[in-house]
């Protein structure tokens, strides 16, 4: 099992080079995002479950694409349009999704 990333790989990964200054930004973005993947698999729950290279990989990615087009597209959900249908995202999370919705 891997962990997930802390705000030092997110500051590399966004080229922040006075993490200082972004402490708190980047804590919020990383929280964020790590939440937006457990809600993505679906059913997660804190006591047991633990993100696998993947998992960790996605909230990365998700942190990065929060932090980098906060306001993209246009309209009311168009920013979670856009990170929800990305395709590195939406390929990390392949095979973890726990929920599905009804037919």
């Amino acid at each position: 099992m891997a962990a997930w990333p802390d705000t030092a790989e997110l500051a590399q990964v966004l080229n922040v080079e006075n993490v200082t200054d972004w402490q708190t930004t980047l804590d919020r973005v990383l929280a964020a995002a790590i939440r937006k993947v457990k809600s993505d698999v679906g059913l997660w729950d804190d006591n047991v479950d633990e993100p696998d290279a993947s998992l960790a990989q996605a909230a990365l990615r998700m942190a990065e694409l929060m932090a980098t087009r906060p306001d993209a597209g246009i309209g009311r959900f168009a920013s979670a349009q856009v990170t929800t249908t990305d395709p590195t995202y939406l390929r990390l999370l392949s095979g973890h999704r726990r929920r599905f919705g009804l037919a």
